[in-house]
Formats: C-alpha cells, sequence, structure tokens
C-alpha cells in the first residue's frame, strides 16, 4: 500500500520517515519530496508498506501524531489525476 505523508517538518529526511512507519512493520521505501531547484523539502512524503494490514495499522497510529512540532496528515494514497 503507498501512503501520502502530509504537513512533515521541513528538516525531515527519507530514514527519519521510514524508522517511524517501521514501528508498525516492513517499510518497502520511504521517501519525502523535494523541490528540484532548491533541494528543499516540499513537507510531504510517500511510504510504501507490502502489508496491507501492517499500513493500515500504522495510518491510523500516525494520522494527527505531532512530529517536530507538526501534527501530520497521514492516508492512504491516491492516484494522481490526468
Amino acid at each position: 500500500m503507498d501512503i501520502y505523508v502530509g504537513n512533515l517538518a521541513y528538516s525531515t529526511k527519507d530514514d527519519a520517515l521510514q524508522q517511524l512507519f517501521a514501528e508498525y512493520g516492513t517499510v518497502a521505501s520511504a521517501r519525502v519530496c523535494v523541490d528540484r531547484i532548491s533541494g528543499r523539502s516540499k513537507g510531504f512524503g510517500f511510504v510504501e508498506m507490502p502489508n496491507a494490514e501492517e499500513a493500515k495499522a500504522a495510518i491510523e497510529a500516525i494520522n494527527g501524531r505531532e512530529v517536530d512540532g507538526r501534527a501530520l496528515r497521514v492516508n492512504e494514497s491516491q492516484p494522481k489525476p490526468r
């Protein structure tokens, strides 16, 4: 399952995002989206967890949790409209 994580602190890195979700199961990948020009975080990212049950547990546990002074918004990623 692909998970959207919003309202991240601009200092959050990929490995910190992976560690946050690893508490709830296997994490296939975790990436914070960055601006191509400035290299600065855009404040959101995506986590991929292969087990749907673990992913749902992580979403429920982490959504609204305060990390680095910011309440995270976490939900199942929706495909980008074309």
